[in-house]
């Protein structure tokens, strides 16, 4: 008997009324731009870039070219899903920067293992559809208030498994994933007030945290 894929590998929609329409909201901005050489691509932490952290956006990506393609609560088969409808076809970014798979833990508790597959497939459809694109993969950022409560753990997990897909040639895994804690290790609530996703003052920490690697890495493409 064949084993079936878990559920983090089968592209599939999310089921919201908003979720199809920004699809293709996004198709039409990513084809109406001239360019393209950065991408953010992930869920409803990335999709903040046009909320929370719209103005750090300005500062620090609106001159490089920038396009997000953050969806909220998508999981890792959301993204896939998406990747196969065209969101970074006819593109060639210098570099994409992925931040994916705390909804499969927070929606699902997905097993950390599959949660994981389903990222290293996100990275194998970037690599075909994008060959001359560089990624930075984040770590999963930290969710609940304390190091040792179940979904934090579950995280963790998948970023002990997902920081080996890394060759430093093509795919860079950075985990700024500190910057979040305090000395405990925990979450407080002027950091992330749902212990989960980033207050907007946050976003500037996030933004000088990846500008070193993005800089770095845009450079020469």
């Amino acid at each position: 008997m064949t084993k079936e894929w878990p559920l983090a590998l089968r592209p599939d929609l999310q089921d919201t009324v908003w979720w199809l329409p920004r699809h293709e909201e996004k198709l039409a901005e990513k084809n109406a731009m001239e360019k393209v050489d950065l991408v953010f691509l992930g869920d409803s932490i990335t999709q903040a870039w046009e909320k929370e952290g719209a103005a750090v956006w300005d500062a620090f990506y609106q001159s490089r070219n920038a396009l997000n393609l953050g969806f909220n609560g998508d999981k890792t088969e959301n993204v896939l899903w998406r990747l196969a409808h065209g969101e970074v076809d006819n593109i060639q970014p210098k570099l994409l920067v992925l931040l994916i798979g705390t909804n499969n833990a927070g929606h699902r508790m997905d097993k950390a293992e599959d949660t994981a597959l389903g990222i290293k497939q996100i990275l194998s459809v970037l690599t075909e559809k994008l060959p001359q694109t560089k990624i930075l993969l984040l770590a999963i950022f930290p969710r609940s208030v304390k190091p040792t409560q179940k979904l934090r753990l579950l995280n963790d997990e998948v970023n002990q498994i997902i920081c080996r897909y890394a060759d430093d040639e093509s795919v860079f895994f950075l985990d700024i994933n500190s910057l979040f804690l305090d000395e405990e290790g925990r979450i407080t609530s002027d950091v992330m007030n749902d212990f989960l996703h980033p207050n907007a003052n946050q976003y500037q920490k996030f933004a000088e945290a990846i500008e070193p690697y993005i800089v770095r890495l845009m450079v020469g493409r």
